[in-house]
This record gives C-alpha cells, structure tokens and sequence, in this order.
C-alpha cells in the first residue's frame, strides 16, 4: 500500500524506450482491445506513446498489489476518466497523462489525483486560447505579463486545469473558467472557485515539476484534513526495476 501521506509519480522518457525484444514485453501486456486501440493509430510514434502508457500503469500499480501487470482490468465513468474495474478492492487511484517523449502515472491511496504534462516546446496558439477559455482573473494575469513571459504561464495554467478536472473525474465537463489558479512567487498554488463550481480550495494540494527542459508536469491530489502530502518522484523503465531512479526534483513555484 501507498502510506497514507504520500502520493506516487512515475514517469518514463519513451524516447530512450525502444528495445525490441521489451517492447514486446509490453506489447504482451495488453489486452486484444488495447492492442486494437493502439493499431487504430496511424502514426508509430502515438502506437509507441500509447504502447508505453498501457505497460507504465499495468506495471506501477503491479508495485503495489498482488497482481500481476496483464491481470490489471479497467474501466471510465461517464466522463472518460479511468480506473481499477478488477481486481476490486486494491484502494489504489491513478491518473495517466502523455505527450511527446513523455508518459506519466500518478497513483495514491484511497485519494482522488489528476495528473497532465505538456510539451511546452510545442508550436501552437496559447494566449488565444486563454482568452476564451479561462477565467477572468487569469486572463487578466496573463496579460499583465510581459509577453516573452505569457506562454510559460499559459502552459502553467493550461496544465493545472487539466489536472484538476481530471482529479473530478468530470473532464471538459467542468467549464475552465468556473475555477482560477493562484500562482504567486514563493507560495503554494491556490485555487479559487466561482459560486457555480462547489468545492473547498483547502481540500487539494497542486504541484507542478519539470522532469525535462521540454516537459511540464502539473498535479492535483486531494486531501483529507492533513497537512501537505509527500510527493515521491520516480523515473522508471516499465519491468526493469533495476533501472528504476527517485528523481529528487524540486516543485517549481511560478514567478
């Protein structure tokens, strides 16, 4: 089991990940609807990401229960958001999210968690994308940025709320601008909710770490009455444990 304090993150560089005879070792794990899942994509390299993505949660939730990584089974609400359909029981709550050269697991006990990472390297619209989206009070801090600055704190906001929602369980369901983020230098990310999204900010911890100059990963946990909870970090290789590295990084604190 997970101790009651401490959340759990896993994530794995699938560009170093490409050893044939371990990728199907992976490829072994799944069942006949995933590996159909992962053939409906036309490039290899989303049949790679979602090949890696599959072995990472079915081996991570392996370290904590007896089961074995292909005996996993799943299932989603309404909304998408995965979890455990067998074996029941287990406790265990994980949350997945994938980009370009990175897959990400979150798991914890008996708490919900959402994880998302970006790739903040990528080409695309951002503040554009913010100001339809956001909330007010963020588009207003977005843009009293000096612009150079702007897209950083749109990949900070945009990975913060993807996290949360997927912590609800509820996805693009909970409109985006119902909830602002407060990121103010040397402080614990907060949250504020409009009176039309009911929650409590004091019920969930946030983090946000960078694992690669080109990766942002942003998190969501709740927590039950208790003071902030212990992130371990962990950078892995799925079924190779040896090659298995606690990550000492820092949760960065937006300036």
């Amino acid at each position: 089991m997970i101790p009651r304090g401490e959340a759990h993150l896993y994530f794995a560089l699938e560009d170093q990940i490409r050893e044939p005879a371990l990728l199907a070792a992976y490829e072994a794990l799944l069942t006949p609807e995933e590996r159909a899942r992962k053939q409906r994509y036309y490039f290899e390299k989303n049949r790679h990401e979602f090949l890696l993505t599959r072995a990472l949660v079915r081996t991570v939730l392996s370290r904590y229960a007896p089961v074995r990584p292909a005996a996993w089974a799943f299932s989603a609400n309404e909304w998408g958001c995965p979890a455990i359909a067998t074996p029941e029981g287990a406790g265990l709550r994980f949350n997945l999210s994938n980009t370009k050269g990175l897959v990400c697991c979150l798991v914890a006990q008996d708490r919900d968690v959402g994880i998302d990472v970006e790739d903040v390297a990528r080409e695309g619209d951002t503040v554009s994308i913010a100001d339809r989206f956001f909330s007010p009070t963020e588009v207003a801090e977005l843009h009293a940025l000096p612009e150079e600055r702007q897209r950083s704190r749109f990949f900070d906001y945009w990975t913060l709320k993807e996290a949360y929602i997927k912590a609800r369980g509820m996805g693009l369901a909970i409109p985006l601008d119902q909830f602002s983020f407060l990121l103010a230098p040397g402080s614990p990310i907060g949250i504020a909710f409009d009176p039309r999204l009911p929650d409590d900010p004091a019920s969930w911890q946030f983090e946000q770490i960078r694992p690669t100059t080109a990766h942002l990963i942003s998190l969501a946990i709740r927590r039950r009455n208790e003071a902030n909870l212990r992130l371990i970090v962990r950078r892995v290789t799925p079924l190779l444990p040896a090659a298995d590295a606690v990550v000492d990084l820092a949760p960065t604190r937006s300036a």
